[in-house]
């Protein structure tokens, strides 16, 4: 099965743009100065699950009005649909207006294929792939648009290092370019692709991490060199694609949040309560934060944004010294 249409997003979505609206805390109100996203439609990529931060951008587009179509990774899909069936993102699918969460479509997508020319036989026969066809960037992009017409917002939410766990010491070459080729390249796959099908104005987003202007130990498997390549394709793509297709191309770096993804690196607590403990702002950052940013990236308001870094971390990037450091001694705490 290659994509799957689901219900249209209900009648609330527009009264939902013209009364104030709060998600858990970030407060969008539409008399006055509004994050209106009617009638845009959005694309996003890397949505596995209701935890991570695709799943928080798309809830908050849709409760500025957009339309939201879906790419998640094949071997995710069944898993994912299943537990969309069966109510287990009830809860988080609910929208302010009482109203719950729908896709326009939902893609299987596999976003380290170009082209079917680039599906190995070994993929193409794995189990895990069974059943799905039409899954590279090419394919879903010609497809979505197919169906949608032109998109206004993309979004890349993908990231994977098969050697995460390794020190840079330690990663093969193939882990390397791996992490580089799911990580980094995906996103200018997808504005090759989806370039041509969004409307002037547009916005691409994705979401790095700090990891690519710091050393953060234990962030391996070339996932740190990933992540500057990311940044650093932001800001190339930020003027061919502006130029080319007059579209917008930022980044949001998160700080440390516990979804199901980044427990893969293995020590994602101590990163939560070393950020609680050193950030300017001492509370823990919630995926709401992130998708409110994103929102407010891809809406008109941030017309003049390109080619940006914005850090949503509590202001953890702006610390150069951990006040928490049992190396401070007593002058630590002050």
């Amino acid at each position: 099965m290659m994509h799957r249409t689901m219900p249209r997003v209900g009648r609330h979505a527009a009264a939902r743009c013209m009364a104030p609206v709060r998600t858990r805390g970030v407060r969008v109100q539409a008399a006055g100065l509004a994050v209106d996203l009617r009638g845009k439609k959005a694309f996003i990529a890397g949505v596995a699950d209701d935890q991570g931060f695709g799943w928080a951008i798309a809830k908050n587009l849709l409760e500025a009005g957009a339309e939201v179509s879906l790419g998640v990774w094949v071997p995710a899909l069944n898993i994912f649909e299943t537990s969309y069936r069966m109510g287990k993102f009830d809860k988080s699918r609910k929208l302010s207006d009482g109203s719950m969460m729908e896709f326009k479509h939902i893609y299987a997508m596999d976003a380290v294929f170009d082209t079917p020319e680039d599906v190995p036989e070994e993929i193409k026969t794995n189990k895990r792939y069974a059943g799905n066809a039409g899954y590279t960037v090419s394919e879903v992009a010609a497809k979505a648009a197919a169906d949608s017409g032109k998109f206004d917002v993309l979004v890349h939410s993908l990231a994977n290092g098969p050697e995460v766990v390794k020190p840079l010491l330690e990663v093969s070459r193939k882990g390397y370019l791996a992490a580089s080729s799911a990580s980094a390249y995906s996103m200018i796959s997808m504005v090759q692709r989806f370039g041509p099908h969004m409307n002037e104005g547009g916005a691409v987003i994705s979401l790095t991490y700090n990891a690519s202007n710091q050393t953060i130990p234990g962030y391996g498997g070339g996932m740190s060199s990933a992540k500057a390549q990311l940044e650093s394709d932001t800001r190339v793509l930020a003027y061919e694609a502006g130029r080319k297709y007059k579209i917008r191309v930022n980044t949001i770096s998160a700080g440390p949040l516990g979804s199901r993804a980044a427990k893969a690196i293995g020590f994602i607590d101590d990163m939560i309560r070393y950020s609680y403990e050193n950030a300017p702002l001492q509370k823990e950052l919630t995926a709401m934060e992130v998708g409110a940013s994103a929102a407010f990236l891809c809406s008109p308001l941030a017309s003049a944004i390109t080619g940006h870094i914005l850090f949503v971390d509590n202001g953890l990037n702006t610390m150069g010294l951990a006040g928490d450091s049992k190396a401070l001694g007593a002058a630590g705490a002050k």
